[in-house]
């Protein structure tokens, strides 16, 4: 007999009110569309693929079993919140992911009453769900607030500062740790699932409470020794003594691809009125799609690519990465320098420091997710003699901005800090762009801040910090390729604070500070074309400026623009401190500070941020014509 194929479930499932309404006998097939639809959507856009992918199930359960958007669900980082975008009446907008004017690639509470939290750096979920549940509380609600964490995220010590918080409260907030990766501990199949449901259970949870009363009445010594075997029975069971040490009810570990498995124990926890409880959901990443579970990164980011085959549109590179010309620069200095140890925050292969790993493994060192204790750890480094190069995006680096103050600066420690993803960065938008680093590290007494316009000049800022051993020293980097120029085989150490002319004119100048130095350049020529002679000068550091170029600057042309690719507070502010102390702006000369707008930015095409923010040469022409009074010529792109 011919099996009938199955009616589409998805079609029909525009929210999670209608998904609600499916029998648990339909869910199986939802989440293989769901995942389907998944595949689909990511292979048109690019994107995180596999962290969502292995959530599929776990998705579904949850949006049928909690009442959300009035139940609270919180995804930590939020890459793998594609399937859950989808289900929550984003569906017919999923194609625009990460694109101009389209989806984030994260969660975003102005894009949606379904995403109660944005997210976009890791380990915020649990702090940020306690806090709803306590407003909650002081609110006389009743509803839940779950935060899914992985077991990634779980590496930050946030997530166990809000966990020893959460216990010492005890208000009610659902925990679901996603292990997806440390497999802390495999479900053993059927056994595992019952013993999850029975202790999430209200027969259990009943009995367990009655224990409690009737060993409360024992002697102190008797009580002790009845709660310590209740608890060490339950973990020889389950596990979870580390958590229920923090004050969290343990269940688990659950099979999180398994709705059989998964929705009773949810439904259990949904009606318990005990406090914090976390829930271990053990899944796998790429789970179901055979490229990405077949992948070592089980294809956490990807390009555009065919979802039949899985093969990405790589698109022919024209120059190295920054990324890969600071990682080669940082190999050949270890291999001339014993001393040079490498440190990095869960990003090996992002910041290029797996292939410094392969020839220095008892070199390098990846803490997880913990920013602030990679930064004070290279501390301790540098004060036993050796040169830790941190490599931490510098959106990421903001996570440890008092170590670098306190634990580095203020001891005047030679950490070398490596910005990698410095400027915009496209897709990821707003909560991924190194828009604050120069602000904020140049601030600081005795840090030096350099920043390379091509990939020559990172290698010789790589040679720089390896040689610079009075203290702190950082450079930055943007994402993707550089403009082409020749590499050295070797970096030279710059002088510290001095920059260059790179052309010379006589009546404009641009001092750019980063990668800006071309559309500089591009700039200088379309001036040219109008008559008006330019300078153009690589600053090479935001700090110590180069004061006497600076100055000359000023004094030899009427007219000074600061290009950077930074936030307002960066270099440009340091530029015009320098010249008001000077007394050079009491005159004629005529200065303007170009920098990133003073808005977060969406997400783009960087090229599209940068002309959009004034940052390529027709912005620039435009503003040195404004100061002129001259209308002109160029069109705003």
């Amino acid at each position: 007999m011919t099996k009938r194929p199955l009616t589409p479930l998805l079609d029909g499932v525009g929210s999670p009110q209608a998904l609600r309404r499916l029998p648990d006998s339909a869910l199986r097939q939802l989440a293989d569309e769901l995942r389907q639809e998944t595949i689909d959507a990511v292979s048109v856009t690019g994107g995180h693929l596999g962290a969502g992918l292995g959530v599929v199930e776990l998705t579904v359960a949850l949006h049928a079993v909690f009442d959300t958007p009035r139940d609270r669900l919180i995804w930590d980082v939020g890459h793998q919140a594609y399937p859950h975008k989808i289900l929550t009446e984003r569906r017919e907008r999923i194609r625009t992911l990460r694109q101009p004017g389209g989806l984030s690639g994260f969660t975003r509470r102005s894009e949606s009453k379904y995403d109660p939290f944005g997210a976009a750096h890791s380990s915020t979920s649990i702090s940020a769900g306690l806090g709803m549940a306590v407003g909650r509380d002081l609110s006389g609600g009743k509803n839940n607030v779950v935060a899914v964490i992985g077991d990634g995220a779980m590496s930050a010590g946030m997530a166990y500062e809000a966990m020893n918080n959460a216990g010492a409260l005890g208000s009610r907030l659902v925990v679901i740790l996603n292990d997806n990766d440390m497999s802390i501990a495999p479900p053993v199949g059927a056994m595992s699932a019952y013993l999850a449901r029975l202790v999430s259970g209200r027969t259990y949870r009943s009995l367990r409470e009655i224990g409690k009363h009737l060993a409360e009445r024992l002697p102190r010594f008797f009580h002790e020794k009845a709660k310590r075997t209740e608890e060490f029975a339950r973990a020889f069971l389950a596990g979870g003594t580390l958590f229920e040490e923090l004050g969290f009810y343990y269940v688990g570990p659950i099979d999180g691809h398994n709705l059989d498995h998964l929705l009773p124990v949810l439904r259990n926890v949904r009606d318990s009125e005990t406090g914090p409880i976390l829930v271990h959901v053990v899944t796998q990443k790429g789970k179901g799609y055979a490229p990405a579970e077949a992948s070592a990164d089980k294809y956490h980011g990807v390009v555009k690519f065919d979802p039949v085959t899985g093969q990405q549109a790589k698109a022919p590179a024209n120059a190295p990465s920054y990324t890969g010309v600071f990682a080669n620069a940082l190999i050949k200095a270890a291999r001339q320098d014993e001393k040079i140890v490498a440190v990095t925050a869960a990003m090996p292969s992002g910041t290029g420091l797996d292939s410094f790993g392969k020839e220095f493994p008892a070199r390098t060192f990846d803490v997880g997710i913990a920013e602030q204790h990679a930064v004070t750890f290279a501390a301790g480094l540098a004060t036993e003699g050796y040169k830790p190069f941190v490599a931490i995006y510098s959106t990421f680096m903001q996570r440890a901005y008092d170590q670098i103050v306190h634990d580095v600066a203020l001891q005047k420690l030679p950490v070398r800090f490596a910005l990698d993803r410095a400027g915009l960065v496209g897709a990821d938008g707003a909560t991924h762009a190194g828009s604050f680093d120069i602000a904020y590290l140049a601030c600081l007494p005795d840090m030096v801040v350099m920043a390379a316009a091509d990939e020559a000049e990172l290698t010789h800022m790589v040679a720089t910090a390896a040689d610079f051993d009075e203290g702190p020293i950082a450079f930055r980097y943007p994402r993707g390729e550089g403009v082409g120029v020749e590499i050295p085989d070797f970096g030279v150490p710059l002088e510290i604070g001095r920059g260059r002319i790179v052309r010379e004119g006589t009546r404009v100048a641009l001092l750019s500070l980063g990668t800006r130095l071309a559309e500089c350049l591009a700039a200088a020529e379309l001036l040219g074309q109008r008559g008006l002679s330019t300078t153009v000068a690589d600053a090479r550091f935001a700090k110590p400026l180069d004061e006497a170029l600076i100055l000359r600057l000023a004094s030899e042309h009427e007219i000074l623009i600061t290009v950077e690719e930074g936030s307002v507070g960066g270099f440009g502010s340091h530029v015009l401190h320098l010249l008001a102390r000077s007394g050079r702006l009491d005159g004629g000369l005529k200065v303007r500070t170009l920098t990133l707008p003073d808005i977060y930015q969406d997400h783009d095409k960087p090229e599209v941020m940068y002309a959009r923010a004034g940052l390529d040469a027709a912005g620039i022409v435009r503003t040195v014509e404004a100061v002129l009074g001259a209308p002109s010529a160029i069109k705003r792109a």
